[in-house]
This record gives C-alpha cells, sequence and structure tokens, in this order.
C-alpha cells in the first residue's frame, strides 16, 4: 500500500477519517489537513498545558502493585536491534562550543540512577502505569550546559522507521523548562530490567508532563537552540506543546 501523495481529510463533523488513522496516513508521505473541531482542541490543549505549566507541579506518582501492561507505541515499525552496539548519544549546541558523543556506559557511570514510577498518556486515548529508571534530564544539563540563549532541545532519533520499515527521524521540540522538571527522566530502564528495543533502547525521553508523542524513544542526538526548533507531529497538524 503507497500513501505517498495521497490527500487524506480529518474534520470536526462525522466524515473524514480519525487522528489515529492520520498517523498512519501522515508517516507515509500522505497530505493529511485537519480541520474543524479536531485542529482546534489540539491546538487549545496545548495552549492551556503551556500557560499551566510549572515546576513545582508534580504528576501523580504509583506504587509497584499499581503497574500496568506498556505497549509498543512506536508510530511505525519496530527498528532492528542492530543498531544498540554502536548507538551514540551525540550532544550538540553546548556552551563549550563542542559536540560530545556518550554511549551508554558512559551515561550509566557519570550520573546517578533515578527510579519513578509515573503514568504515560497517549494522544490516542489509552495510557499505562509504568516504572522507570534513568538520569535526570536536569543532571545532564548541567554537566554539559547548553548555549546561554538556550531555550529549546531538540531530540532526534535517526533509527525511527515508518509503518512499512522505510526510514522515517523522528524528531521532538521540548522546552528547556519541562527538560528540568523533576520527574523528566532520559530512561535507560523499564520495570526493572533495561529498556528493550519496543520500549526505546537504550535510552528514550520520559517527560510525565507531556503526552506520549512527545517521549521520543531510541534518541540519538539532542541539539540545544534559542528558538524553537521543528516537530515531527506539529508540523502534521497536532499541537507543538502537548502537555497534560
Amino acid at each position: 500500500m503507497k500513501l505517498a501523495g495521497k490527500k487524506a481529510l480529518i474534520t470536526g463533523g462525522n466524515s473524514g477519517i480519525d487522528l489515529a488513522t492520520a498517523r498512519l496516513f501522515i508517516a507515509e508521505g500522505a497530505q493529511v489537513a485537519i480541520t474543524g473541531r479536531d485542529q482546534k482542541t489540539l491546538r487549545i490543549d496545548g495552549d492551556v498545558a503551556e500557560a499551566m505549566y510549572s515546576a513545582n507541579r508534580m504528576v501523580p506518582t504509583y506504587s509497584k502493585s499499581q503497574i500496568t501492561p506498556l505497549k509498543n507505541n512506536y508510530n511505525g515499525a519496530t527498528p532492528d536491534p542492530g543498531y544498540i552496539p554502536g548507538w551514540r548519544l551525540t550532544l550538540d549546541g553546548l556552551a563549550s562550543g563542542l559536540s560530545v558523543s556518550l554511549n551508554i556506559q558512559k551515561l550509566l557511570a557519570s550520573f546517578r540512577v533515578e527510579e519513578q514510577i509515573t503514568r504515560l498518556v497517549c494522544v490516542e486515548g489509552w495510557s499505562a502505569i509504568a516504572w522507570w529508571a534513568g538520569l535526570r534530564f536536569d543532571d545532564l544539563l548541567r554537566a554539559y550546559p547548553p548555549i546561554s540563549q538556550a531555550q529549546w532541545a531538540r531530540l532526534e532519533s535517526s533509527v525511527n522507521l515508518g509503518p512499512w520499515g522505510n526510514p522515517d527521524p523522528y524528531y521532538v521540540s521540548l522546552d528547556l523548562g519541562t527538560a528540568r522538571h523533576p520527574q523528566t527522566l532520559l530512561a535507560t530502564h523499564l520495570n526493572g530490567k533495561p529498556l528493550t528495543v519496543e520500549h526505546g533502547a537504550p535510552l528514550r525521553l520520559v517527560a510525565p508532563v507531556k503526552l506520549g508523542l512527545k517521549n521520543i524513544k531510541a534518541i540519538t542526538r539532542i541539539t540545544y537552540l534559542k528558538d524553537e526548533p521543528s516537530d515531527y507531529w506539529a508540523r502534521r497538524g497536532y499541537s507543538r506543546y502537548d502537555g497534560i
């Protein structure tokens, strides 16, 4: 099935396609127009969440007895695990002017591992409670400070695939306020075990104050910027902020 070049319409009425189906169309290059109530809801929700954000507001935490199954929510095909042995995280936009490359062993040896049990909320209407462990994003920012003007981070995954296995690099914009939130992790473990490929091995974002589409898996690069960078789903009609 080829979707590139095709067009689809999401409307606020009873015609068109739903938002979940639109994600599939968009990932393969189709043109999707979001109009009416759906578009307004996406944008208004993001605006309200951004206005209400506070570094002092914590999302609820849970006990291990409340953990629920977390499905593989890659927006496309699951990558082959062959990328993991050579995986590295590249940091750009640093105050030092350098580009830093770190492997997972360096990250685990250099930072304290924090744990939390929080809920991941998906824009498609489902959620799951999971036990995460990893380094605080704020600790990475302190160890490798960004340029003084930086207000944003662009997180990228070069290993992301489209629904039929085609290369489809994924990228999200993240304000540094959210990156510094005490519950924002660069996670390395899920439910007491190292992340699997399905859940973003070896390093993924866990930002429980954001919807799941911001919680990028298999991060390969973080770039700090003064101005808000492009965002994969915002370019396709979703809210750019995606806060909860």
